[in-house]
């Protein structure tokens, strides 16, 4: 069976996530580097971990998660279908199950928000992992427009994602630095992305609650 470890010791998929970045860069948008992937890889652990879900399951999602991303070394408009098509034929030549391939690609190919929808266990999870990563280091220094975009990651101090089984909600704690941007200006950006982490968190029959500077808001 094709590991985790493998995916991350991949020359042509880091390669690719490496390009992918610099492409996006080049065109003003925020970090999507290994510290992105890495991160979505962790948080879909810890979703499918908390819920009991097998090795092999949170397995395939980390491996979802680590190459969610790499269709934008193709271009950013339709980089999840694109992503998804490179993952099938790079999975495919390293010989993994077909079945688990399907998981994988169709995970990858429902994960952006202009064509999302949560369709299994795996893409539930990497949805709420990519559309949850806020945070303040996604801001790339080279990049000289502060825009509206960059403000509310720039103003997000610290963001986690907590499975709450007791309760049925899994919720997005975040603390935002209101001085540098307003929780309207959050909402204005990422109220979309915010009702798909409701879809995605109800797969697993739970409820989305967005908690900003400890107030509740969704």
């Amino acid at each position: 069976m094709i590991t985790f470890k493998e995916i991350k010791e991949n020359k042509e998929i880091n390669t690719y996530i490496e390009s992918a970045d610099k492409y996006l860069a080049d065109i003003g948008y925020t970090e999507h580097s290994f510290k992105h992937v890495l991160r979505c890889a962790a948080v879909v652990e810890e979703i499918l971990a908390s819920l009991g879900y097998d090795e092999r399951i949170i397995e395939l999602g980390k491996i979802a998660a680590y190459m969610h991303d790499i269709g934008n070394v193709v271009n950013r408009a339709g980089h999840a279908r694109s992503g998804a098509l490179m993952a099938f034929h790079i999975l495919e030549k390293l010989g993994m199950n077909t079945s688990e391939i399907a998981l994988i690609v169709s995970a990858i190919g429902n994960h952006d928000e202009s064509s999302a929808y949560p369709v299994s266990i795996i893409s539930s999870a990497l949805i709420i992992a990519d559309k949850t990563d806020v945070r303040r280091s996604r801001v790339r220094k080279e990049i000289l427009e502060f825009d509206i975009h960059n403000r509310v990651n720039y103003a997000a101090i610290k963001s986690r994602v907590v499975v709450d089984k007791d309760n049925k909600t899994l919720n997005l704690n975040l603390i935002i630095d209101t001085s540098i941007c307003s929780i309207m200006e959050y909402f204005e950006i990422f109220l979309s992305r915010m009702k798909l982490c409701e879809k995605a968190a109800s797969f697993f029959g739970l409820e989305f609650k967005l908690v900003i500077n400890d107030q509740e808001l969704i």
